[in-house]
């Protein structure tokens, strides 16, 4: 049998003689991805947030996304750890692959590349052939490519989705969500702004350090003050349940702002796996959040 050789998200090789056996998944949406293209079997521990498909819950918990027990993963004595480079901590993921395990680290920053890392597990557990797992990827491709053919011919609606409340924290445009947002309809408001430090810059009370002083720390995620958000004027507010759960109180907050969302009625809670769970989660969560953003087409109050 010839051996699988892929690339993770961090250009590593990694090399499977045979379909992993023993698998840790340190992220919820490949842990839901694993059990839809049929090989969850081989899942053998996941986080506390790893809570579908609901027969996970049956599998051993290894503590949170951020800080997983690395010794009680090590005693499991997987052969693939299931990661992700922004969501898990560094030191963690090298702490494993140096003790000899093999630790798959995704980034997708679009959500082509998140179907596309639903493909690479699927040829890791050779699954070329099988019917469950090639009708799963397809149907993705397929919910992407009539997403963009439809985006044509719309006009997006000017969309504000933070990801946290205290302090308030939203998206750039070099994101998963961002992208997610696009394909469905929408447009983010702050696709433009990267993150600005030290955090004064980032709210507009000190100069912001130059880029050589930033060095290579994350700035896709800038916090924002309410009068810059009042200032792009967004169509839609969309306030997700993770990684924040954004409450009735938090929207009643926007609610009362001189935005054109507001004044429509246009402040709308939703799933927040449908806009940055990739891989099988996105196969119909596209679909879903298509038909939300259209239904704010027309004014709602």
């Amino acid at each position: 049998m010839a051996a699988i050789i892929v690339r993770d998200d961090r250009d590593r090789t990694l090399n499977f003689a045979t379909s992993p056996k023993r698998v840790v998944s340190l992220v919820p949406s490949d842990t839901l991805s694993m059990c839809d293209l049929g090989c969850g079997s081989a899942l053998v521990a996941r986080t506390d947030y790893c809570i579908l498909p609901s027969s996970v819950s049956a599998l051993p918990s290894i503590g949170g996304t951020k800080n997983p027990r690395v010794k009680d993963i090590l005693d499991l004595n997987p052969d693939l750890v299931l990661a992700n480079q922004e969501e898990n901590t560094k030191s963690d993921l090298e702490e494993l692959a140096q003790a000899g395990v093999k630790v798959l680290v995704a980034f997708p920053k679009r959500v082509a590349d998140g179907l596309a890392h639903l493909a690479r597990l699927a040829l890791i557990f050779r699954l070329r052939g099988d019917s469950r797992a090639t009708e799963l990827i397809k149907q993705g491709y397929e919910a992407h490519r009539q997403a963009e053919a439809t985006r044509k011919s719309l006009t997006p609606l000017a969309t504000f989705c933070p990801i946290w409340m205290d302090p308030l924290m939203t998206i750039h445009g070099d994101t998963f969500i961002s992208d997610m947002l696009d394909l469905a309809g929408a447009t983010n408001v702050f696709a433009d702004r990267e993150r600005r430090y030290p955090l004064a810059a980032d709210i507009g009370d000190k100069a912001p350090l130059p880029k050589e002083k930033v060095g290579d720390r994350d700035t896709r995620y800038p916090r924002v003050t309410m009068d810059e958000v009042n200032a792009r004027k967004p169509t839609l507010v969309l306030l997700p349940d993770e990684p924040h759960p954004f409450s009735e109180e938090d929207a009643r907050v926007f609610c009362s702002q001189p935005t054109p969302a507001a004044e429509r009625g246009a402040i709308v809670r939703t799933d927040g796996k449908d806009l940055c769970w990739y891989g099988s989660r996105s196969v119909t969560g596209i679909a879903r959040l298509r038909a939300l953003i259209d239904r704010q087409r027309a004014p709602t109050s």
